[in-house]
């Protein structure tokens, strides 16, 4: 219904009075005049809504961009030949704790080679190992005695980027003093203390002291001894103290024993409670002939009114004092007590070295039953025997007639998951070899080799030597064939081989074991070995057939030479065929480019002939690059056109 516009004004002065105090007349009026209806400016409302939920206003948008995105602080550069901090623990999360586990899995499987594998392949993975899943490898690595295999995938893993800490600098360190590489253990220490981002620890220094004792070097120990303490600022460690104090001993030192005693006892302030160095201190009163004050100081450390602190390693320096001064029955009775306090996990009073210097105190005694009954026992205390506790017991029966005792040893091995090594074979062979067991000796050595294991040259040598000696020319001969390409052998073994063929007239088998050292280009037929094979085939007046033997491998290596370089002529012969199958006027039906082609060739076939037929290599050279260089060009004006 249309209002005249008397009308209008009067609906228009009323509204303005009424709503005067709410809000300005002018909008409400527009406003509530826009819309036909109620209903029609409600469905408005909720479009423009919609509307700005869809798409807000710059100005809004912009303000929830600046609130979502934080002030940044620009990075400093930093040194690209900087070292790389390591990674927190808190990264081993999510996707890596996963890759870990699993790794941790195959680890404790005893497969290692397939746990370090795996490391490597995940290194360029979308899920890369940390520090902490490698140092899990290098140490189960590091158990077993894998020394090549732990270096190799260091090696790997710092040429991945991946940043060692301070555990992964111990387990390298703790794999050079095993390997007797102590001068290289401590050029990793300088390299350690000099580039590292984080200063070494406290086992650090356990590693290293322990490490060095065990190589002699005692000197080398006490300075890092002073160093750890002096520049370091570690407080005294009474285990570094035992490790020097036991080097002091292995010399025969008990002045350095005791000083080193009072040392820590001036720097503890006044007394030791840590019994690990009580031990070494009754073998340096053993050592001066003071039965009576070892004994006060065994009382002292283990008595009943005690306030030593004991530990395993305390009380297996104590039974190794005992055992080794002829006090073996108070061994026996500090080791039941010893078992009677095991109670793990919260009591450790045994471990593994406790057996082991039982084991040693009851074949001191011969007492061997004894020795193995405990080494036996040792499962029931949570020990469990490596390679080495099998090896030294398997030692000390060999060398007191028991080798049968010692290959039952061996056979428990495997159904323990202890793998044998080289000493284990080794050991076993030579104790075969002195009780004329000649062909179980030479089975021990094919195991060892069929295991994958690597004898060296001294196992090797020891092998064949007694093959000969009783006769056995061939085993000894297939014994060569088999570990030539393993062994790195010098020329006293080659003589050796060559004398004993001599010796048992088989000069046809010395031709072909010269052949065949010919043919290997590793091996080195020097003049040395020349003479002495001429001398050993002149006994038959045969030394004609060696000159004619390597006169006979010269031409064949000439004639493969020529083979070689005739290949190589063919194949730059195919070459320049198929340069000369690109030529533009085949290829476009360049009729003005071929005339130009034809007329070139033919004057260098002119001037060729004129030269004698006779064309250099740089002269087909030169015309190869102007044929490729012409189809360029005429590839260029096609392609324009």
């Amino acid at each position: 219904m249309a209002l005249s516009k008397p009308t209008f004004f009067t609906h228009l002065k009323v509204l303005t009075t009424h709503h005067h105090r709410h809000s300005p007349p002018f909008v409400i009026t527009l406003r509530f005049l826009s819309f036909s209806s109620p209903e029609e400016a409600a469905a408005e409302r909720r479009r423009r809504k919609r509307r700005q939920r869809i798409e807000p206003p710059l100005s809004s948008l912009h303000r929830a961009q600046q609130q979502s995105q934080p002030q940044q602080i620009p990075k400093p550069i930093q040194n690209p030949n900087a070292p790389k901090v390591p990674e927190p623990i808190s990264e081993v999360s999510g996707k890596r704790l996963d890759l870990h586990n699993r790794i941790l899995t195959l680890i404790r499987q005893n497969d290692l080679e397939e746990a370090a594998l795996f490391t490597r392949h995940s290194i360029y993975s979308n899920c890369r190992p940390t520090i902490y899943t490698v140092n899990a490898v290098l140490n189960a690595q590091l158990r077993q005695s894998k020394y090549s295999d732990l270096l190799s995938l260091h090696r790997f893993i710092i040429q991945a980027g991946v940043a060692p800490n301070i555990i992964t600098h111990n387990l390298i360190l703790q794999t050079y003093l095993d390997c007797r590489k102590p001068d290289t253990a401590l050029e990793h220490y300088k390299q350690l203390i000099n580039d590292a981002p984080f200063n070494p620890s406290p086992t650090t220094y356990r590693i290293l002291i322990k490490g060095l004792v065990d190589n002699g070097k005692v000197e080398k120990a006490l300075e890092l001894k002073d160093e750890m303490v002096v520049i370091k600022g570690f407080t005294p460690d009474p285990l570094v103290y035992h490790y020097l104090m036991v080097g002091c001993a292995r010399n025969s030192d008990s002045d350095g024993v005791f000083r080193l005693f009072e040392e820590l006892k001036e720097k503890m302030g006044g007394s030791v409670d840590d019994g690990v160095v009580y031990g070494v201190l009754m073998k340096g009163y053993f050592m001066r002939g003071m039965e009576s004050e070892a004994m006060e100081c065994y009382e002292e450390a283990v008595g009943e009114n005690s306030k030593v602190k004991m530990s395993a390693v305390a009380y297996n320096s104590v039974l190794d004092a005992l055992c080794k001064n002829g006090k073996f029955d108070e061994a026996l009775r500090l080791f039941d007590r010893m078992v009677q306090e095991h109670n793990p996990p919260r009591r450790l009073a045994v471990n593994l070295g406790s057996f082991n210097v039982m084991v040693d105190g009851y074949c001191a005694q011969g007492r061997f039953e004894d020795a193995i009954e405990v080494f036996r026992k040792m499962g029931d205390y949570r020990c469990n025997a490596d390679v080495l506790s099998y090896n030294n017991l398997i030692d000390q029966l060999c060398k007191n007639g028991l080798l049968v005792k010692g290959e039952e040893l061996y056979g428990e091995m495997d159904g323990k998951g202890v793998k044998p090594d080289e000493y284990t074979y080794g050991l076993l062979m030579d104790t075969c070899f002195e009780e004329n067991r000649v062909d179980d000796g030479a089975a021990y050595f094919r195991k060892m080799v069929d295991s994958g294991l690597r004898p060296n040259l001294a196992v090797y040598n020891r092998l064949v030597d007694k093959l000969v000696s009783v006769g056995k020319i061939d085993e000894a001969k297939s014994f060569y064939d088999l570990m030539v390409k393993k062994l790195k052998m010098d020329n006293a073994s080659y003589k050796f081989m060559m004398t004993a063929l001599a010796d048992a007239g088989q000069m046809d088998e010395l031709l072909k074991m010269v052949e065949a050292m010919l043919d290997d280009e590793a091996i080195e037929f020097d003049s040395e070995l020349q003479v002495f094979a001429k001398e050993l085939l002149g006994r038959d007046n045969r030394e004609e057939e060696l000159t004619e033997l390597m006169e006979k491998k010269e031409r064949e290596k000439a004639e493969a030479k020529a083979k070689e370089a005739e290949a190589a002529e063919a194949a730059k012969r195919s070459a320049r065929a198929a340069v000369s199958s690109l030529l533009p006027s085949k290829l476009f039906g360049n009729k003005e480019n071929e005339t130009e082609s034809n007329t070139t060739n033919g004057n260098a076939v002119e001037e060729t002939s004129a030269n004698g037929g006779v064309q250099t290599e740089k002269e087909e050279t030169v015309e190869e690059a102007a044929v490729v260089g012409s189809a360029a060009d005429d590839m260029n004006l096609n392609a324009t056109r």
